[in-house]
């Protein structure tokens, strides 16, 4: 048999790697939410627009109620990029106690952990080549591929933008979660805030244009 395949020439095929698979039990325990804004998951989806160029999202999801906070969208986006997203949601809501990501060079990167040294928020990373350990935000990256980025065309980044800014109102104002029992990411937050905030403290809590107050 070895003097067959010598003669034809034949390779033995090299072994295939298995793709890896959650621990069934046996992982760490995942960083878990207990109310709104202790934990922001975030990571990067690619597409491009009908030139063929590259366009680069950044979701932002808050763990605990599956709202997306915010689509960054742009032809790329660096260690910067992040911070200035992060502190442009800082504007808006509290500072989250952990944000949750990958081992990517953008997340990585010093600058973007001396700021969050310097916000008071630690980050919170997964194994490489773990993504199941940041499910909520994969959950929300798998919807926004099939019903989002499979679906629309763009013609340029402006566009990418305002079409996935309705996108993110929709998601959070009128799709319901399988995973919430069937309300929506906003009602999931009302509902927080109508049992553990007092009331002299609702009054501080809006919505506007997708964007919730606490």
């Amino acid at each position: 048999m070895q003097r067959i395949w010598r003669e034809e020439g034949l390779q033995r095929p090299l072994p295939r790697q298995r793709k890896r698979s959650p621990p069934a039990g046996g992982g760490r325990e995942l960083l878990r939410a207990e109310y709104p804004h202790h934990v922001w998951a975030i990571d990067f989806q690619f597409d491009q627009t009908m030139d063929g160029r590259t366009l680069k999202f950044l979701n932002v999801v808050d763990v605990f109620s599956r709202v997306c906070l915010a689509i960054r969208v742009d032809r790329r986006c660096r260690a910067a990029d992040d911070i200035d997203t992060i502190e442009d949601l800082l504007k808006l809501y509290p500072p989250p106690t952990h944000l949750r990501m990958d081992n990517g060079p953008e997340f990585i990167a010093n600058a973007l952990q001396e700021w969050c040294k310097g916000s008071g928020s630690s980050t919170a990373y997964i194994e490489p080549g773990s993504p199941w350990e940041n499910p909520f935000v994969e959950s929300f990256n798998s919807r926004f591929r099939d019903e989002f980025l499979n679906v629309d065309l763009f013609t340029s980044v402006l566009e990418a933008r305002q079409l996935a800014e309705d996108h993110r109102m929709e998601y959070n104002t009128y799709r319901p979660h399988s995973a919430l029992q069937g309300h929506t990411p906003l009602e999931i937050l009302q509902q927080w805030r109508a049992a553990c905030l007092p009331t002299s403290s609702q009054r501080n809590w809006t919505s506007k244009g997708g964007h919730v107050m606490i």
